[in-house]
């Protein structure tokens, strides 16, 4: 059993499944804790949404790499993607409290670009600091 999991092609498989289920989990925790619904402001063609909904996932899947590339067993790879994401939740909180004059999410519900555009370069930036604390 340890030959089949020392296969490249199945511990890719493997990763690749624990990913996207985890990446399934989370943007369901975000669209809990926006305002909005993902979703249907997309489908709408909200591209503020499509912006900040593209650096979520980015963020989510990067820190994953990360932690995958530094890290042997599942537990471990799925316990840092964890503390990453919850790492990203609180950026996004604090992201809402520096910004006072204006709610991020109202803004973004509104198709409000810029706020979109900035809201996903914090999730891409903040997942490269917090892929590089990863061991």
């Amino acid at each position: 059993m340890n030959q089949f999991w020392e296969n490249e092609y199945v511990l890719t498989a493997a990763n690749y499944s624990v990913v996207i289920l985890c990446l399934i989990v989370f943007l369901a925790v975000f669209e809990l804790v926006t305002k909005y619904k993902n979703w249907n402001e997309i489908k709408k063609g909200n591209i503020a949404v499509a912006m900040a909904t593209g650096g979520k996932i980015f963020g989510i899947v990067n820190i994953f790499r990360y932690s995958i590339e530094h890290n042997d067993s599942f537990m471990t790879m799925i316990s840092w993607g964890i503390f990453g994401f919850i790492l990203l939740l609180i950026g996004y909180f604090i992201f809402e409290f520096m910004t006072p004059t204006f709610k991020i999410d109202e803004e973004i519900e509104k198709d409000n670009r810029a706020v979109g555009l900035i809201s996903m370069i914090i999730s891409i930036a903040l997942s490269f600091v917090i892929g590089a604390g990863i061991i």
